[in-house]
């Protein structure tokens, strides 16, 4: 039962604020406008954002320009670290890992992929042609073969030959920052305000034939709330597998956090509980307002991003300095 006393307390309020409910309502913010559009990616890609860039200029979906994106690198059989030209296992193997995500949360990843140059259209189909999220080996292959993809040798010669001079010493030891280039992750927001993101590597050189790191797993090495924002992640995978990295920085950002700090805070996780001294981790994130951040645990880690007809190559900060 409401006493006089409780009765008087409210009332007293209510004179305070005679138009509660309505000031409740209009004391939230305006909903900020879409932050796109916006291509984002680790390291220096400017040919893979502007290949992105070009489908977002059409206004196409930003799961299409994320796509367009990382198959530049995929084809470039300079870049050792992803697709097509990418180093090879300890086995003279070069095994692929991708994973994809549209702004409804749909999602698809192969891993352990052989002899197709590009496993992010390969994740796609995974995503929008079969009930599953991952596929992976010889089923990944197979699946690609039916889908019409090309089966083909992605060893090229100079791999081949980094490859064999690897082997009069076979140590395995994977180096920060080598060729300042690793995994591509990308993100984008389209004019429709969605975001997508995508990521695709040829692993660490010289891994154990079967190592699967955080590229293809959503989460890890990507994951996309199109309420929030987006994330991704480069460098050592297996720390960032233990850390569910890029799903850490999306939640930071609901909690909060701008995409700088959730980036921090992330890199912190790891550095807290890793010897962290010879690797590198780094992640760059997006939020729905066109914010972002990014972050490594070395020096030596830069992202391109191309926004309002500019694209730039951006050193990222850093734990160690």
């Amino acid at each position: 039962m409401l006493n006089r006393r409780r009765f008087l307390s409210i009332s007293s309020l209510a004179g305070l604020f005679p138009t509660l409910s309505s000031w409740a309502v209009t004391s939230a913010p305006d909903p900020a406008p879409p932050g796109g559009p916006l291509v984002i990616s680790t390291w220096r890609q400017p040919k893979a954002n502007a290949a992105a860039q070009a489908v977002l200029d059409r206004d196409g979906r930003a799961l299409e320009a994320v796509e367009a994106g990382v198959r530049v690198p995929e084809a470039d059989p300079s870049d050792t670290s992803v697709g097509y030209g990418g180093l090879p296992d300890r086995d003279g193997r070069v095994t692929l890992d991708a994973c994809i995500m549209d702004e409804k949360g749909n999602a698809g990843s192969v891993t352990f992929l052989e002899h197709i140059m590009h496993p992010i259209s390969v994740a796609r189909a995974v995503m929008e042609k079969t009930p599953h999220v991952m596929l992976s080996g010889e089923g990944a292959l197979s699946f690609a073969l039916a889908q019409g993809f090309k089966k083909e040798n992605l060893l090229t010669k100079s791999s081949e030959a980094a490859w064999r001079e690897w082997l009069k010493t076979a140590q395995y030891k994977p180096k920060v920052n080598i060729e300042r280039h690793d995994t591509i992750g990308m993100l984008a927001i389209d004019s429709q305000g969605n975001l997508s993101g995508a990521c695709t590597t040829s692993g660490l050189a010289y891994k154990m034939h079967g190592r699967v790191g955080d590229s293809p797993i959503l989460g890890a090495g990507l994951f996309v709330d199109n309420e929030i924002g987006g994330a991704c992640a480069t460098g050592l995978g297996e720390l960032v597998m233990r850390t569910c990295g890029s799903f850490l920085v999306v939640e930071l950002m609901r909690q909060g956090r701008t995409p700088q700090q959730a980036c921090e805070e992330a890199a912190l996780r790891i550095v807290k509980k890793q010897d962290y001294k010879d690797v590198q981790v780094g992640f760059v994130a997006v939020n729905k307002q066109g914010e972002y951040g990014a972050f490594s645990i070395q020096t030596g880690f830069n992202f391109t991003l191309s926004q309002q007809k500019e694209t730039r190559v951006i050193e990222a900060r850093s734990y160690l300095k």
